[in-house]
């Protein structure tokens, strides 16, 4: 029997490259991980498979999910419903998959109650300097977008030690080796603790909390 897998959640600050780090973990390790599918209502768009991209339902369908707990969470966007659905995400891990959910700290925490073993990772970058650079550097949002994003950076970055470990994405390849790293130990059974448990991180997660409040 395979071993069981792990499941890792991945949340962080908009322009930290958690979004990077998971596609090049896929890439360097594709027998290693899964991305969980998602549920959704919108239609599929054309050569979108049900089951591959994401599980197609109806709303009537996505309301039953809800009320029934088949979502570990769910969230409404631009008039169409998306979620994570449970009995997916736990069947792979029984077969012994790695799977990796990139989402917000409210599904994140939400996770941890329905799978108490899931580790949870934070991505920021080395400095708050550098998150205004990379939002600023991306061409693609206003002077106002930005300073809204470094807002709700603000906000997320008071739950930072709630993460069991906290990923400094100064070097893309070493941050994928962290990750990788962590995921390895953790499905041979080490054993996971909080940030707020290890000094270092702790005295990182405040000073960029300081830097951003």
């Amino acid at each position: 029997m395979s071993r069981q897998g792990v499941l890792t959640v991945i949340s962080g600050f908009a322009g930290a490259g958690k979004g990077t780090i998971v596609k090049s973990l896929l890439n360097k390790y594709p027998s290693d991980y899964y991305l969980s599918i998602s549920a959704t209502t919108r239609p599929p768009r054309e050569g979108e498979q049900d089951g591959r991209e994401y599980f197609f339902h109806t709303k009537e369908e996505f309301e039953e999910l809800i009320q029934k707990n088949g979502l570990i969470e769910w969230a409404e966007y631009v008039g169409n419903y998306y979620g994570t659905p449970r009995g997916y995400v736990e069947e792979q891990l029984s077969a012994g998959h790695n799977i990796i959910l990139e989402i917000e700290r409210q599904g994140a925490f939400r996770v941890r109650e329905l799978f108490p073993d899931a580790m949870l990772l934070f991505v920021t970058p080395p400095s708050i300097e550098i998150l205004r650079e990379r939002l600023t550097g991306r061409g693609s949002e206003s002077a106002d977008i930005v300073e809204k994003r470094m807002q709700k950076a603000a906000e997320e970055s008071t739950f930072m030690k709630e993460y069991n470990y906290i990923i400094v994405n100064d070097d893309l390849d070493r941050a994928v080796e962290e990750v990788h790293s962590l995921i390895q130990n953790r499905k041979n059974g080490a054993a996971l603790t909080l940030v707020r448990e290890h000094k270092q991180q702790a005295e990182f997660a405040e000073q960029i909390q300081r830097e951003l409040l």
